[in-house]
C-alpha cells in the first residue's frame, strides 16, 4: 500500500534533519581509524573575509558529495574544515572597514561558519581549527623552529618582490603577470633583508615525486615541473679580466662555448658592484639598473620583450680559448637564476642574435646542421638553435650533441674550468611580512648570540593586539616596545623579536595535519593518528594554487617526514581543481570583485538540497559554470514533484537491498526496469568516480521517468526501485533522502545504509542508453541496439528534438563515439 505523502517543506525537513546528524554525532571522525577503512575527504580552509559565495558553495558540495558517499560505503571519514584567519585579505577587508583585523575575522567566521552549517555541509566541526588562533599558530611557530634549527630557514640579504600598495614583501609565487595577487597593482624590487625557507633543497624530491602521484591531474603536474624548473647541463667558471674573480656561468649548451661573443650580467646581481666601473660605463650602468629594477620579472623575462642593455667596458675571458669576452648588464637576465649571469652566443641563441645584431656585437658560428651543411654569419637571420656538428672548436670540431656536451662538460671538469651542474628556476620561499595580520616569527634577535630561537616551552609568541596596525613599509610590530624588547634565550642580555610576520601560506601548509588531533596542547599532532589517516584521500581546491600552495604543503610534508613527524613522502594521492563559478556577466565570483553571491538567500527560499542539485547539474564538477537563478527551476520540478513523491508509492515491503532478481521472476516490462535500475546504479557509481555530478543527476532523472509503478507487479522491486533510488541521490540531496528514508520505515541513518551495488548480469539488456552531449553538454539519451554500430548511434540522436536544438542549422565539426556509453557532437556556428 503506497504511503500517505505530506508536502514536501523544506525549512522544517532540512532544520530537523540537520539537529539528528548534529545530536547524533554523524559526521564526528573517528580518532583512531584503521588505515584500510578510513577516507580523508579535504577541501581547502577558506580565507575568513566575508560570507561565503557561490563559488565557495559549489566547492565545499562536491567534497560533500565524495565525503556522504564514502559514509554509506561504510569506512571512517575525516571531513574537516577550519580559516585561514591571517594575512593580507582579512587584513586589507578591515583596514577599509576600520575594524581591527582580529574582530573582523573571528565576526567573518562566525558568519561563514553559520552559513555552512545552514547548507548542511557535513563537516567535522568538532575539529575545526583557525590559524589566528594561539592554539594553533603556537605550532606554526614550532615547525618554523624545527626548519631553522636544520637550517632550512635562514635571513639574508636581497632583492625582493615588493608591493607599493600592500606595503611588504611577496614571494615569487604571489606576483603574477608582474602584478601584486591580492591587489593588481605592479611590482617592484626592493633590496630588503628577509627570512627565507630553503625550499629549494627539495626541488629533486618536489618534481620527482609527482611520478608518484597519479590521482592529480597532468596539467598542474606540469605546472609544478616548469615551475621548479629543473635543467641539466654545465657550470664554466670565466674570469674577470681585470680583478681575476671567477664568474661561474650555467648554461645547457656547453657545446657552443667556443661561440661565446658577450656575456649578459643581471642588474641586481652583486658581481656588478665589484667591476670597478668607470666614468660614463658607471653613470650609464647606475641608471640602467634603477629602470630594471621598477620592473617586474615577469615583464624582464617575457619572450616577446625586446631586449636592451649597457655595455660596462669590462671583459671577462673565455677558459675554453682565452678570448676576450664583452660584459653587459642586461635585465632578462634574473639574479636569482643561476649566478646572475649567462654566456651569450648570438649564432645559436635567438635572444642573443637578436642583442647581437642590436649593438653591433660580434658573431660567431660554432655549430653547424650537419657535416654537409655550413653557416655563413653574413646570411643568418636568426640564430641555428638546434644540434649539430661542432666547428671552429679546436679538438671538439666533429662532435655533436648528447656526446658533444659530454666531452666539452668532462674536459672542463679535468682543468678545474668547471663541472657538471643541475639548475633550478625554483628560488628560496620568502616568507616574511611586512605586515601586522600573521603569525609572529619565533627568533629573537641578539648582538651577542646572533639569531636565537624562542625556546620550544615559550611558544606562542603571542601577537599583540594594537591600536595602529596600518602597513608603513616596515612591521608595524616594530613600534610596539612591549613585544619588541626581550631577554635573550641564550645569554640573557638586551635583545629583539624580529618584527615581521610569516606569509600566510605558511599557516596553510601544515593545516591538514593540525585537523587530525585539533585539541592537542603538547604537541602539533599525534604521530599514531597521523600515520592512520593520512595521507589525504581526495583534495579538492582551485588550480590558481598549483604553483603555491600545492607546492608548499607538499615541502612541508616532506620536511615533515624528515624529521620522523609523518610516515607517508606526500600529503595528498589524489587532486580535484574544480570549475569556477561564474556571474550573469560571465565574471569569476569574488568577494574582492564585490560579485559574491551567498548561497543562503537562494537556500532560504528555495531549499538547500535543491540549490545542490541545481549546482550538482548545471555543468561537471571541473567545468566553469555561469550562474544564475534561472538554474534551478529544472531541477526543482524534478526534486519536488518527481523525486520525493517516489516515497507515496512506496508499498512497505521491507525489502533485501541486496538481493538480485532472476528473469523469469519478473515480466517483461520488470525486467527492463530492473536493468534500467542497474544502468542507473553503474552510472551513478561511475560519476561520482569522474565527480560528474551532472551524469549522476541525469540518471536519476532518467530512472524516475522510466517508473511507472502501475506496471510493476512485484512489490519487492517496487520498493527496491525507490529506496535505491533514495540511495544513490543521498550524497547529493542528503535532508530529502535522509526524510524519504524514514517515510518509509528504514531504520537509521539512510547515510549509513550502504552504497547500492549493481547486478552485473542485468546491466545490458536489448537495448542500451547513448549519452548524447553537443558541445560538451548532456542534451539527451537515447536507447538504441546493444550491438548498433556509430552511424545508427548517429542517426538516433540527430533525431532527437532536443539534440536538434542545439544542432539544427550548424556546423557539424566533429562527432565522437565511445562505443556503449556516449556520443558527443561538437556544432559551430
Amino acid at each position: 500500500m503506497a504511503t500517505k505523502l505530506d508536502k514536501y517543506n523544506f525549512k522544517e525537513i532540512e532544520s530537523k534533519w540537520q539537529q539528528i546528524w548534529d545530536e547524533s554525532g554523524l559526521n564526528r571522525a573517528a580518532d583512531s581509524p584503521e588505515r584500510d577503512r578510513k577516507f580523508y575527504m579535504l577541501v581547502m580552509f577558506a580565507y575568513p573575509s566575508g560570507d561565503i559565495h557561490m563559488g565557495h558553495f559549489r566547492n565545499y558540495i562536491i567534497g560533500d558529495a565524495i565525503a556522504r558517499q564514502q559514509m554509506m560505503k561504510g569506512v571512517d571519514v575525516l571531513h574537516p574544515f577550519g580559516w585561514d584567519a591571517f594575512g593580507l585579505p582579512a587584513e586589507r577587508a578591515a583596514i577599509a572597514r576600520g575594524i581591527h583585523p582580529h574582530d573582523w575575522t573571528l565576526e567573518n567566521v562566525a558568519v561563514s561558519r553559520t552559513t555552512l552549517q545552514k547548507v548542511g555541509i557535513s563537516y567535522d566541526w568538532s575539529r575545526e581549527v583557525t590559524s589566528c588562533l594561539p592554539d594553533y599558530y603556537k605550532w606554526t611557530q614550532w615547525i618554523f623552529v624545527q626548519l631553522f634549527k636544520n637550517k632550512l630557514a635562514y635571513r639574508k640579504r636581497g632583492f625582493v618582490n615588493w608591493c607599493p600598495e600592500d606595503k611588504t614583501v611577496l614571494a615569487n609565487e604571489q606576483v603574477k603577470d608582474g602584478k601584486c595577487e591580492r591587489c593588481g597593482t605592479a611590482v617592484i624590487k626592493k633590496d630588503q633583508e628577509q627570512w627565507y625557507f630553503k625550499i629549494t633543497a627539495y626541488a629533486d624530491r618536489l618534481i620527482d615525486d609527482l611520478d608518484t602521484l597519479p590521482g592529480w591531474p597532468e596539467n598542474v603536474k606540469t605546472m609544478q615541473r616548469e615551475w621548479i624548473g629543473r635543467s641539466y647541463g654545465a657550470e664554466i667558471d670565466f674570469v674577470i679580466e681585470e680583478t681575476g674573480e671567477k664568474l661561474p656561468v650555467f648554461t645547457t649548451r656547453p657545446d657552443t662555448i667556443y661561440g661565446v661573443t658577450f656575456m649578459a650580467i643581471a642588474p641586481e646581481a652583486e658581481i656588478v658592484d665589484r667591476l670597478n666601473l668607470e666614468g660614463e660605463f658607471k653613470e650609464k650602468v647606475i641608471d640602467y639598473q634603477r629602470k630594471a629594477l621598477a620592473r617586474s620579472d615577469i615583464e624582464r623575462a617575457a619572450v616577446t620583450e625586446e631586449k636592451d642593455g649597457v655595455f660596462t667596458g669590462k671583459y671577462a675571458i673565455n677558459p675554453f680559448n682565452g678570448e676576450r669576452v664583452q660584459l653587459w648588464v642586461a635585465d632578462y637576465v634574473l639574479a636569482g637564476y643561476g649566478t646572475g649571469a649567462v654566456m651569450a652566443v648570438p649564432a645559436h641563441d635567438t635572444r642573443d642574435f637578436a642583442f647581437a645584431k642590436k649593438y653591433e656585437i660580434p658573431i660567431k658560428v660554432v655549430i653547424h646542421p650537419d657535416a654537409n651543411t655550413t653557416l655563413d654569419v653574413s646570411e643568418m637571420d636568426d640564430a641555428f638553435v638546434e644540434y649539430g656538428p661542432m666547428v671552429n672548436s679546436e679538438h671538439f670540431d666533429g662532435l655533436a650533441g648528447k656526446e658533444a656536451i659530454t666531452s666539452v662538460t668532462e674536459h672542463a671538469q679535468k682543468q678545474g674550468i668547471g663541472r657538471a651542474k643541475v639548475n633550478y628556476k625554483l628560488k628560496d620561499w620568502s616568507v616574511s611580512r611586512q605586515r601586522y595580520w600573521g603569525c609572529p616569527i619565533p627568533i629573537i634577535h641578539c648582538q651577542k648570540c646572533g639569531l636565537v630561537a624562542v625556546p620550544e616551552d615559550e611558544l606562542p609568541v603571542l601577537l599583540p593586539r594594537v591600536k595602529d596596525y596600518i602597513p608603513k613599509g616596515r612591521s608595524p610590530l616594530a613600534d610596539v616596545p612591549d613585544f619588541i624588547n626581550v631577554g635573550c634565550p641564550e645569554c640573557g642580555g638586551e635583545a629583539r623579536r624580529d618584527p615581521d610576520t610569516m606569509d600566510t601560506f605558511v599557516c596553510s601548509s601544515w593545516y591538514y595535519l593540525r585537523y587530525i588531533d585539533p585539541h592537542n596542547d603538547s604537541e602539533p599532532f599525534s604521530k599514531d593518528k597521523a600515520a592512520r589517516w593520512m595521507p589525504i584521500d581526495y583534495y579538492i581546491g582551485g588550480i590558481t594554487h598549483a604553483t603555491g600552495h600545492l607546492i608548499y604543503f607538499r615541502f612541508f610534508h616532506k620536511f615533515l617526514q624528515d624529521i620522523g613527524w609523518v610516515d607517508t613522502p606526500e600529503p595528498a594521492t589524489r587532486l580535484f581543481n574544480h570549475g569556477m563559478v561564474m556571474d550573469s556577466k560571465g565574471e569569476v565570483m569574488s568577494k574582492s570583485k564585490g560579485n559574491a553571491v551567498s548561497p543562503i538567500t537562494l537556500t532560504e527560499e528555495r531549499g538547500v538540497d535543491v540549490a545542490r542539485l541545481a549546482m550538482f547539474f548545471t555543468a561537471p564538477s571541473e567545468k566553469e559554470v555561469l550562474w544564475s537563478d534561472d538554474s534551478v527551476t529544472g531541477v526543482e520540478k524534478f526534486a519536488i514533484s518527481r523525486f520525493y513523491p517516489l516515497i507515496g508509492l512506496y508499498r512497505g515491503s521491507n525489502p533485501d537491498l541486496k538481493q538480485y532478481f532472476k528473469r523469469e521472476d519478473l515480466n517483461e516490462y520488470e525486467w527492463g526496469l530492473y536493468i534500467k535500475l542497474n544502468q542507473t546504479i553503474k552510472k551513478v557509481s561511475e560519476s561520482f568516480d569522474r565527480l560528474q555530478f551532472n551524469t549522476a543527476v541525469a540518471a536519476l532523472m532518467e530512472l524516475t521517468r522510466d517508473f511507472v509503478p502501475d506496471r510493476v507487479s512485484n512489490t519487492v522491486l517496487n520498493d527496491s526501485v525507490i529506496l535505491k533510488a533514495v540511495q544513490l541521490a543521498a550524497p547529493m540531496i542528503p535532508h530529502m533522502a535522509e526524510e524519504m528514508w524514514q517515510q518509509a520505515g528504514c531504520k537509521g541513518s539512510v547515510l549509513k545504509s550502504g552504497w547500492p551495488g549493481y547486478d552485473p548480469e542485468a546491466v545490458t539488456g536489448d537495448e542500451i542508453e547513448i549519452a548524447v552531449q553537443v558541445n560538451g553538454k548532456l542534451r539527451d539519451s537515447v536507447m538504441v541496439a546493444a550491438d548498433a554500430d556509430q552511424e545508427t548511434v548517429e542517426k538516433v540522436a540527430f533525431e532527437s528534438p532536443k539534440v536538434l536544438r542545439f544542432t539544427e542549422n550548424k556546423e557539424i565539426v566533429k562527432k565522437i563515439y565511445v562505443k556503449g556509453r556516449i556520443l558527443n557532437i561538437v556544432a559551430r556556428g
